[in-house]
């Protein structure tokens, strides 16, 4: 048995920790029946994604994008649950088996447990955003640390745990937060962020998904998203997938990784261009955070362990 890993051009935690998560929920996995392949953390559940003519073991993934696969073959399908009631509706599940984001379970390995606080609050954007964003300088002024969320999944993990707060455009940034008792606020840049699986996930917590609006950041991000920016509408250009995370974007709109700088006269106009933004995290990072309740996140994981107890005894 083997995860399913959807490996993204530019990176992506939240799809990285496949490649890891699953060797501590069911150890030994990989040394078990090779022919059926593991479908676990991301929205995933896409016809244009997932092999045909493989068994497939699905475990906690979401809808969310493109058209969903045909699972009339029961000999290809072993769903054991999904990341929530949406996506269960969806697939003609019954609500119970929409259960939680198996990413829920890192907070429960051990490398990350008790980690030391190291205090503040941090910015987390999703993936699209960091493509031709200014977001570390914006962080930096609006007095946020920010955290690349197409850096090592590990890395990104532990900036999570050990938080003060999370404002959170990146979903798994919001899950992991949560996993981790972290308080966090949901902002979103622009239309391209999937609400469907934000609130496949909320509902399965019990917490609301009404993200703040925070502007763009730059021109050459809303070139790559297709937005609008200080009254000019762009086009996009990243070339369209029936899966966003396979979008390809023009070279020219390099991935921003490093802070420019802050004594050129262009960097200077580019920070008064970006100041909406800022301001608007400066105000994310003062709102009133979220945080699903211990019951329900407890259960949930139970429930969770519960699949595995059952996957385990099925496929040993």
């Amino acid at each position: 048995m083997h995860p399913f890993y959807w490996e993204s051009a530019h990176g992506n935690f939240g799809d990285d920790l496949n490649l890891w998560l699953w060797d501590f929920l069911l150890p030994g996995f990989r040394d078990v029946h090779p022919d059926v392949l593991l479908v676990g953390v991301g929205t995933v559940l896409n016809r244009a994604l997932l092999p045909g003519g493989v068994k497939k073991l699905v475990v906690g993934s979401g809808f969310g994008y493109g058209s969903l696969p045909d699972f009339s073959d029961a000999a290809e399908w072993d769903i054991r649950c999904v990341r929530g009631p949406l996506t269960a509706g969806k697939l003609g599940l019954g609500a119970d088996l929409g259960i939680v984001d198996p990413a829920v379970m890192v907070a429960e390995m051990p490398e990350f447990r008790n980690l030391p606080k190291t205090g503040g609050a941090i910015f987390v954007p999703h993936w699209e955003s960091t493509v031709g964003g200014l977001w570390p300088v914006v962080c930096k002024t609006a007095g946020l640390g920010y955290v690349d969320p197409c850096g090592e999944a590990k890395s990104v993990i532990r900036a999570i745990a050990q938080a003060d707060l999370v404002v959170a455009e990146s979903m798994h940034a919001a899950i992991l937060a949560d996993a981790f008792r972290v308080p966090w606020v949901a902002v979103s840049t622009s239309r391209s962020i999937n609400s469907f699986k934000w609130q496949d996930w909320a509902t399965s917590l019990g917490v609301t998904y009404s993200p703040r609006h925070v502007p763009i950041s730059s021109r050459a991000e809303a070139i790559a998203k297709g937005a609008r920016f200080w009254g000019m509408e762009f086009e996009s250009r990243a070339q369209e997938s029936e899966n966003p995370n396979n979008r390809e974007f023009d070279e020219s709109l390099v991935i921003t990784r490093a802070e420019p700088s802050r004594s050129s006269l262009r960097g200077l106009a580019k920070q008064a261009l970006a100041m909406p933004s800022t301001l608007a995290l400066w105000q994310a990072r003062r709102a009133k955070p979220q945080l699903s309740s211990d019951a329900m996140l407890a259960e949930r994981k139970d429930r969770f362990r519960e699949v595995l107890d059952g996957i385990r005894r099925d496929y040993r």
